[in-house]
C-alpha cells in the first residue's frame, strides 16, 4: 500500500518545499517504501487528516497517521524493521536528535532570515496573508525588518557549518559510511533554501557542498527532482 505524504507547497504545486517535509519524504525513499505526495498550502493544513496536526509532514500508513517528521521516522523505523535503517540503533536516534537540535536553532535561524520574503513571495495570496501575519506575530516585526538582517545572516552562513564540515572530514555522511535520518535533517534544511531562495550559501570545493551533491543524488535522484530556485 502506498504511504501518503502530506507535504507543504506554495503556489507551485510541483515544488514543495519545506524543510521537514524533506526530511520525511528521504526517510521514506531511504526505506524503500513507495509514497505519494499529498499537496498542501499553509491554510489547508488544519484539514489534513482531520485536524490530524497544526504542521506538516504527516503520513498516512495505513490505518496509522503520523505527523512530525522525526515521529515519522521512528514509527517507520519500527514499523518496517527489516528494511535499511534510519538511526542505526538507539544511540543513532540519540545523536540524530543533538543533530535536530543543532539544526533548527542554529542553521533554521539564519536560513528563516535569509529565505524570508522568498518564501512568502512563492505562496499563493491567501498564503502570503497567513504567512505575513504569522511570522510578524511570531518576530515582533515586519518581514521587511526581518529581512533587513539578510545579507549579513548570508554573509555569516558558511561559518555555522563548521561542525559539519569537520565531520566531513573523517566521513562521508554524517551517519558515517552511510547516509541516516541525521543527514536528512541537515539536507532538508539547505534543501529548503535551495528550492526556495536564489541566494547562494555552498561554495564550490567545499566538503559540505560535496556532501549536499550527494544527498540530492540519493534515492533516484530525489532531491534534484525539484530544481533549484532561479
Amino acid at each position: 500500500m502506498t504511504i501518503i505524504l502530506h507535504d507543504l507547497v506554495g503556489a507551485d504545486p510541483t515544488r514543495p518545499f519545506s524543510p521537514h517535509c524533506w526530511k520525511a519524504a528521504m526517510a521514506l525513499a531511504h526505506k524503500g517504501l513507495p509514497f505519494e505526495r499529498s499537496n498542501v498550502c499553509f491554510t489547508k493544513v488544519p484539514e489534513v487528516e482531520g485536524g490530524a496536526s497544526k504542521t506538516v509532514p504527516v503520513i498516512r500508513d495505513g490505518s496509522q497517521v503520523v505527523a512530525d517528521s522525526f515521529l515519522i521516522a521512528t514509527y517507520l523505523e519500527e514499523a518496517y524493521p527489516d528494511r535499511p535503517t534510519l538511526f542505526g540503533g538507539a544511540g543513532g536516534q540519540a545523536m540524530a536528535r543533538f543533530v535536530e537540535s543543532w539544526t533548527q536553532s542554529v542553521l533554521h535561524a539564519a536560513l528563516g532570515v535569509i529565505a524570508l520574503k522568498d518564501i512568502h513571495d512563492i505562496l499563493a495570496p491567501e498564503d502570503q496573508a497567513y504567512f505575513r501575519q504569522s511570522r510578524e506575530a511570531r518576530m515582533g516585526k515586519t518581514l521587511e525588518q526581518v529581512t533587513e538582517r539578510r545579507e549579513a545572516e548570508i554573509e555569516g552562513f558558511s561559518a555555522k557549518l563548521t561542525p559539519l564540515r569537520v565531520t566531513l572530514k573523517h566521513q562521508p555522511w554524517i551517519g558515517g559510511s552511510s547516509p541516516l535520518f541525521c543527514d536528512y535533517i541537515v539536507f532538508g534544511a539547505l534543501q529548503w533554501v535551495r528550492v526556495t531562495s536564489s541566494a547562494k550559501l555552498l561554495e564550490e570545493g567545499d566538503a559540505v557542498t560535496d556532501w549536499f551533491n550527494r544527498c540530492l543524488d540519493l534515492h533516484d535522484g530525489l532531491g534534484r527532482s525539484v530544481p533549484a530556485a532561479a
